[in-house]
């Protein structure tokens, strides 16, 4: 089987754009079809100023989300990060492979170093390297492909340029993956800025529906969210990204088509009710079961811990022998 590896990252709660985005699959598809790892990737929160017991409760809620959004622990290995060290031995390795032109080309760290030095902060060198810690992810486990969004494509592509240059180098030991953008998913834009993905790092704002809000607050935010100029029910992404926003949201909890579903309505206040009313029926199980989970808390605790096992088992192999591959001496 082909294995597949993808993960979350515990800087906010996770949100409908995740879940519409990635997690659905995750459960649906991609634990039924390869050998998947999905992992809680806490050691990249670490990479702007954070709260240290907050990163642990976000860490135990993604987890507990992605075994309630309907990952199987006998199906597919879901990990936290940090419980392996195999990420953090690799990541060394690759930062010596790896070039500072490189790290300072990848735009999300552009994006990121701007807003921080905006807002008055100093930029850690972890935001410059953490691409690499991607990499080594992906490289440890001989992953075959990375689900992604197209905002992390090029994180995808710098594992392949790694693990090209590694093999080239020191001999042949990692599987060159490749990203793929699944056609079922959904990008999930904000609802008050529908030009902006809904993401969990914004943390605030009415823009963003949350897998755990309460079914009300799922129905504010929508009845609230931003259309466009004129009064006619029309699916244009870049013409109409308000309502065009709603109707793909609506299609993906239906399964339908948003153009099929723009010619139903004839006000953007239907929509946006029938909207409201399709996430909250989505998101019920979702929450219902996560509940159950939280209540039982030495299980989740149980997946993790053997989730990591499972994963240092994998890894473990292809790190030591990029160790001996690229010159270090074997201990004992």
């Amino acid at each position: 089987m082909k294995r597949v590896f993808s993960g979350v990252k515990p800087t906010g709660h996770l949100t409908l754009g995740n879940y519409l985005g990635a997690m659905r699959r995750w459960s649906e598809v991609d634990q039924h079809e390869a050998d998947a790892l999905f992992c809680v990737v806490d050691l990249h929160a670490l990479t702007v100023d954070h709260d240290p017991g907050r990163v642990r409760r976000l860490s135990r809620q993604a987890a507990t989300l992605l075994l309630a959004a309907g990952l199987d622990p006998k199906l597919c290995t879901v990990f936290v990060q940090s419980h392996v060290d195999e990420h953090a031995r690799l990541s060394y390795l690759l930062e010596c492979v790896a070039t500072d032109g490189e790290m300072r080309r990848m735009i999300q760290y552009k994006e990121k170093a701007a807003a921080e030095r905006a807002g008055g902060g100093s930029v850690r060198l972890s935001l410059l390297t953490y691409p690499v810690l991607m990499a080594a992810d992906i490289l440890a486990y001989g992953t075959d492909e990375v689900p992604v969004g197209d905002d992390q494509a090029q994180h995808v592509e710098l594992a392949r340029d790694l693990a090209v240059r590694f093999n080239q180098r020191y001999g042949h030991t990692f599987v060159v993956p490749r990203a793929t953008h699944p056609q079922v998913a959904t990008r999930v834009m904000n609802l008050q800025e529908p030009t902006s993905k809904m993401g969990k790092s914004d943390d605030v704002g009415p823009g963003i529906v949350y897998l755990l809000d309460e079914p009300e607050a799922v129905r504010k935010k929508i009845m609230r969210a931003v259309t466009d100029s004129g009064q006619d029910v029309v699916y244009d992404r870049e013409a109409r990204p308000g309502v065009s926003n709603l109707l793909e949201i609506l299609a993906a909890c239906e399964g339908g088509d948003p153009n099929d579903l723009a010619g139903v309505y004839e006000t953007y206040g239907s929509l946006k009710k029938d909207t409201a009313e399709a996430v909250v029926e989505l998101l019920r199980p979702v929450q219902q079961r996560h509940k159950e989970l939280c209540a039982d808390s030495a299980y989740v605790a149980g997946v993790l811990r053997e989730g990591a096992e499972n994963a240092r088992e994998m890894a473990r192999p292809r790190v030591d022998a990029a160790y001996r591959a690229i010159g270090l001496l074997p201990a004992g």
